[in-house]
């Protein structure tokens, strides 16, 4: 056999070794041994909300309205821009899930539409709990659904956004979005819903609890946004392993970035843990982000910064007791997130988490990467500096 062929047999079985490798490691993260076991399937929240045949139906102002699908958020900033106060209160309160959920519409007007929907969305799952045609089993969901909708709707809480298919989806804000010279958007990782968005158990884990500790870190000087705008994987299975909810989810998360600058908010710092940096990696290039920041991430399905393809200044942290660092960082056949954002050879830049204690730690208060956190939030390019 000649030396070019032996070369190029050489080259061939590494590269058959490498993708052994490569199979067997991702393997092990279905399998279990690497954290990653088990978990239910589920099916991604897609499309418009409900409601969206009876906008595009109406004529009231004696023309077609802009379609919730194919209008850009900078359109539907314009249509509602060129509205007096009565015609943007008139249209939401006719569709209030629509407005609610339209990424460019006023800020304020969301918030009102957004409690709107919840109050006959919490009416709805009432009568769903009296209805005697229903199970006890049925029922049951429905009280509790209802009852979750009321928890929404208390004093002082600002939903920006309120989707209840499925599981149910939910962003809020912490400050004031429309004056804040500094917004961040945190994007939140697996088992993550209605229910879950602010629960108390494993505060950090949540999109309520990282919220509201990043917006007391800054001193209550940013506006912060706790997004579960996507459906996210429940448990550690396949749906964790995989990029399939991401690819439905990056979609959402680009859109809401886009509609807030384009309701007149500053380029935020987006803030991903966990497998909510994998919806972040697929949404860089459409986002209008000044920062991406991620947590304990699996990976990003890109080999480094420069495959974001993104403008937006890259940063990541990961603690050294965090059980993310035992996942295989691979790209297989669907399996795996790729490159590991925090290793050096990524190319972003490097936040100090030696006191993160874990995978949900990064937030808690006290820790220096909430410490960096802060500071990226209100701009500081030398945030992971000592």
């Amino acid at each position: 056999m000649g030396l070019q062929a032996k070369a190029g047999k050489g080259r061939r079985g590494g590269r058959v070794r490498r993708t052994l490798v490569a199979a067997a490691l991702t393997a092990s993260v279905v399998a279990g041994t690497a954290g990653w076991a088990v978990g239910s399937e589920q099916q991604a929240v897609t499309g418009p909300v409900p409601g969206v045949s009876s906008w595009r139906a109406d004529r009231d102002l004696g023309r077609q309205l802009p379609d919730p699908v194919t209008a850009s958020p900078a359109q539907v900033a314009a249509f509602f821009g060129a509205l007096s106060p009565a015609q943007q209160q008139a249209l939401a309160a006719r569709h209030p899930l629509v407005v609610g959920n339209m990424d460019g519409a006023p800020v304020a007007l969301r918030y009102e539409a957004n409690a709107r929907a919840l109050k006959e969305e919490q009416a709805k799952q009432r009568a769903r709990a009296e209805d005697p045609a229903l199970t006890p089993t049925d029922r049951q969901a429905a009280k509790e659904r209802a009852a979750r909708y009321g928890q929404l709707l208390a004093d002082g809480r600002q939903i920006l956004a309120f989707d209840p298919r499925g599981r149910g989806q939910v962003a809020e804000v912490y400050g004031d979005l429309a004056a804040a010279g500094h917004v961040s958007v945190v994007v939140p990782g697996s088992d993550i819903d209605l229910n879950t968005f602010d629960r108390t158990t494993d505060r950090y884990g949540t999109p309520t609890g990282m919220a509201r500790s990043l917006y007391a870190a800054t001193g209550h000087r940013t506006a912060v946004i706790a997004w579960a705008g996507y459906t996210t994987p429940v448990g550690l299975g396949p749906d964790a392993a995989t990029g399939r909810l991401a690819e439905a989810g990056a979609p959402r998360l680009a859109r809401f970035v886009q509609g807030l600058v384009a309701s007149g908010a500053a380029e935020p710092a987006v803030f991903c843990h966990s497998y909510g940096s994998v919806v972040c990696g697929l949404a860089a290039d459409r986002m209008p982000a000044a920062d991406l920041v991620v947590a304990g991430s699996p990976g990003m399905r890109a080999d480094n910064v420069a495959e974001l393809h993104t403008k937006a200044r890259v940063w990541a942290a990961k603690d050294a007791g965090d059980w993310i660092d035992n996942v295989p960082h691979v790209e297989f056949l669907g399996l795996g997130h790729g490159a590991d954002p925090a290793d050096p050879g990524f190319g972003a830049r490097a936040v100090p988490a030696a006191r993160a204690e874990g995978h949900t730690g990064y937030f808690a208060p006290g820790t220096d990467s909430l410490r960096a956190f802060a500071r990226i939030a209100l701009g500081d390019p030398a945030a992971g500096q000592a």
